[in-house]
């Protein structure tokens, strides 16, 4: 029996469901639903929910029609199952009610935007759905999708579309949108909307000019782990839940959602589900990717080079644990801005203990997927910065050392938009390690100008004659047997 409205009654009585608002005030279209959305965003809405009042998402898919055939059957019904050591609660999310995928039906996504009742756009459409050039930060226009976009085809892009919506919002006078990205970037909310106008003004500086006076992007930072569901999850929810869940979620039971208070209109009470709403997510952001985030890639890379499957294999592995709260500690801290509520050492904490839950199994090579895109904002920039303070940074330099390794093997590797142009680099190098340094800082376009990648060169030379064991413990000072 498959879970939907009809077999809802049907659910165990140990799973948690939320009671039906009577009002719906406002809707949300989110723009890339996934996994994480679904275990992340939509869940604060939820509980953002009264019995009198709540809002409602319509989730756009912008390629894969996965999602809405996974969820429609279900009427968007889905569970996540909080497991932590042991421990297992698992609960109802209804807020779904709508589901469209923009490469089948691109007018309905238009129209879904262009609602007046929609107030609010949410984004989970991973870095490379922003089109920004790694190392500038501008738009690429000469991209073949923007392109496409810019010459007013129907909209393959996050800014074709929105652009299609807000022309028809300005025309029929419905308001102005708040549009909150919920991606791994550094000030996302400001890149989102400095990506946009530079796409807009191409197209119609006056359309330009109301997004400025009637659209509000403010930054974000999300944080929770949500690692693919497998079938051994779905097995394991449906015996415990009395149904079959095909959209079953299971993740962790932390979340943290930090959210700058610049919002163009109405918005759910997401504080009330223990989001913060704050004046500056800078802060907040800075420390979740360049300990979080960055400690993720160090796992990733390292750990399946040691064997390792799953992130909490790779953090009790103790050499490679040792180098990472090195790392963390002696790198990345003294990196961070302070912030009133936001304790580095305890956040550290909190990281490792979430990183050796063995009860949720999050696949390294889902972290490693798309390292060109990530890297520059969890580790370039902290070596960048810390270079133009005049100080080394041999811990973060490893770490790039060990993907630059990683980056020899691409048919092997994860998903990267770069794992042909790395295939060549390595072709042509002939293995020099040092060749191979030198053409990634100057020609992949992730590194800065100035990066200074001598040292760099030193690294992947260690990573190659020693391994990562020795390599490792030689980081950390300790004796290499």
């Amino acid at each position: 029996m498959r879970l939907s409205k009809a077999t809802r009654s049907a659910l165990a009585a140990n799973v948690t469901q939320p009671a039906s608002s009577a009002v719906t005030v406002g809707r949300i279209v989110h723009l890339g639903i996934g996994a994480f959305h679904r275990a992340h965003q939509a869940v604060y809405t939820q509980d953002a929910s009264t019995p009198d009042v709540g809002w409602r998402i319509t989730g756009v898919s912008l390629r894969s029609p996965q999602v809405r055939d996974t969820l429609a059957p279900q009427d968007g019904l889905y569970t996540v199952t909080e497991r932590s050591n042991g421990a297992s609660a698992t609960r109802l999310i209804d807020v779904i009610d709508t589901l469209l995928v923009a490469a089948e039906d691109p007018d309905a996504v238009i129209a879904a935007l262009a609602d007046p009742d929609t107030q609010v756009v949410t984004l989970t459409v991973t870095e490379k759905g922003y089109y920004r050039h790694p190392a500038t930060g501008a738009l690429l226009v000469d991209d073949p999708a923007i392109a496409h976009d810019l010459g007013g085809g129907v909209p393959r892009t996050i800014f074709g579309f929105l652009a299609a919506a807000l022309d028809r919002r300005r025309s029929a006078g419905a308001g102005g949108l708040t549009l909150v990205s919920c991606d791994n970037l550094s000030g996302n909310g400001a890149l989102l909307m400095r990506l946009l106008l530079a796409f807009v003004e191409r197209r119609d500086a006056d359309l330009a000019g109301w997004v400025r006076a009637h659209v509000t992007a403010p930054d974000t930072m999300v944080d929770r782990i949500v690692p693919a569901s497998t079938e051994a999850d779905r097995a394991g929810v449906a015996t415990a839940i009395g149904v079959d869940d095909a959209a079953a979620l299971v993740t962790e039971p932390f979340r943290q959602w930090v959210i700058e208070d610049r919002f163009a209109g109405p918005r759910p009470r997401w504080e009330a589900a223990g989001a913060q709403i704050v004046d500056d997510v800078a802060p907040f952001e800075l420390a979740k990717l360049r300990l979080l985030n960055a400690s993720h890639s160090t796992l990733a890379y390292v750990g399946l080079q040691r064997g390792h499957a799953f992130v909490h294999e790779a953090i009790a592995d103790p050499a490679l644990r040792a180098f990472v709260i090195a790392q963390m500690q002696e790198e990345a801290v003294p990196s961070l801005t302070t912030a009133a509520g936001l304790d580095p050492a305890a956040y550290i904490d909190a990281i490792l203990d979430r990183f050796a839950n063995a009860d949720l199994h999050h696949r390294l090579d889902q972290i490693a997927m798309d390292g060109s895109q990530k890297l520059p904002q969890r580790w370039i920039a902290t070596v960048a910065g810390r270079q133009a303070q005049g100080l080394d940074s041999p811990k973060h330099q490893l770490s790039l050392a060990a993907w630059i390794a990683y980056t020899a093997d691409a048919p092997a590797m994860a998903d990267d938009p770069l794992r042909d142009r790395y295939a060549a680099i390595w072709a042509d190098a002939a293995g020099d390690a040092r060749r191979v340094v030198a053409r990634f800082v100057g020609e992949l376009g992730i590194f800065p100008a100035d990066f200074d990648h001598a040292a760099l060169g030193d690294a992947v030379v260690t990573w190659q004659a020693q391994g990562p064991e020795a390599a490792l413990r030689g980081a950390i000072g300790e004796p290499v047997a």
